[in-house]
């Protein structure tokens, strides 16, 4: 190695090991304000020097400074994702994580999750990312319609995108998916089998997604002119224990559903555990329409009528929603909503 190319070497890796915005300039004979500009794509810097500049960056392994930006801009380039992970049977978490990490990857923020349980106030998370500003915005879901971290986060200013919608009378970001047309399909597909005697496994009551898929539900069993089979208190969020067990009990009485509609995948699972302890067989004595966001249950039991909810397409749209929340846009272009689509055997299957 020659003296001025080892002097190089030596300058672009500091003490520390980390390359800095002034070891790269060094090595490529710049100014280190024009490094910096270079690599947040300033448009009057040449294409080809913020080319040469990002490459040199990647190659040495150039990471920013967080405490440094913040100082600089007052940013922390940090997007929190605050999610309940309890009982994640499939892979609803992975996924919608994996869709954010997609939706953020050309970007300059990173996520980082803040787990937190249903069992506690759901608004300590929010309260301490804001009051510490420890990130830039926040990602949000299990909304209910009067949503306290929505109002909050509102109240505070501070940027957000919701996994659901709320009713709180005021816009903001969101991305959901249609369960009340989910509630719709899964009903006339029952009913297309010749099942009379339905009921709804629903999302707990609390979530607003609850009325949206009991609205579809109820509606398209008074144009059959049917009425539902109620499962009493039964809902997605009870374990599957539990619904194992209170489904196999129903299934013994007199009159019990012969078709299902099941807000969850899984909760699918433990639905039908639950039907074949109690002597059904899918396809013959029983139906289920279930939504699911993965190939396991159409591997677990192929005689499932299958709805795709894709958490990845979620996760890109909530990390775009926030980006978009903090860069100030317009909250109207912000909101989606995804339309269910029923899943053909052969997807499952490839």
């Amino acid at each position: 190695m020659g003296r001025r190319a080892k002097v190089i070497a030596e300058t672009a890796q500091p003490p520390d090991g980390r390359a800095t915005l002034k070891s790269i300039a060094f090595m490529m004979g710049l100014g280190v304000t024009t490094v910096s500009r270079a690599l947040k794509d300033a448009p009057e810097i040449g294409e080809e020097t913020r080319r040469r500049v990002q490459l040199v960056a990647r190659q040495v392994g150039y990471r920013p400074n967080r405490a440094g930006v913040r100082l600089r801009t007052g940013k922390t380039n940090v997007i929190s994702l605050v999610l309940d992970t309890e009982d994640d049977l499939t892979g609803f978490v992975s996924d919608i994580i994996y869709g954010i990490s997609d939706g953020i990857a050309d970007t300059s923020y990173h996520l980082v999750v803040t787990p937190y349980s249903r069992r506690r106030d759901p608004m300590d998370p929010i309260r301490y990312v804001v009051e510490t500003e420890s990130a830039d915005g926040i990602i949000i879901s299990r909304t209910t319609p009067n949503d306290p971290r929505v109002l909050y986060l509102m109240e505070h200013g501070f940027p957000f995108a919701a996994h659901g919608r709320t009713n709180i009378g005021a816009a903001h970001p969101f991305h959901d998916f249609d369960n009340e047309a989910y509630g719709r399909m899964a009903v006339e597909a029952l009913v297309a089998k010749g099942r009379r005697r339905l009921a709804l496994l629903p999302p707990p009551p609390a979530l607003t997604y609850h009325r949206h898929t009991r609205k579809g539900f109820a509606e398209a069993l008074a144009e059959a002119g049917l009425q539902e089979t109620s499962l009493g208190d039964l809902s997605i969020d009870d374990s599957i224990d539990t619904i194992r067990d209170r489904v196999a009990a129903i299934s013994a009485t007199s009159g019990a559903p012969d078709g299902y509609v099941c807000a969850s995948g899984g909760a699918a699972f433990a639905l039908v555990a639950g039907l074949e302890a109690a002597g059904l067989a899918l396809g013959r004595e029983v139906d289920v329409v279930s939504k699911q966001s993965s190939r396991l249950l159409r591997w677990f039991r192929p005689g499932l009528q299958l709805v795709h909810e894709d958490f990845r397409l979620a996760g890109r749209e909530l990390a775009r929603a926030v980006m978009g929340a903090i860069a100030g846009k317009d909250v109207c272009e912000l909101q989606t909503i995804a339309l269910p689509a029923a899943e053909r055997p052969s997807e499952g299957r490839s």
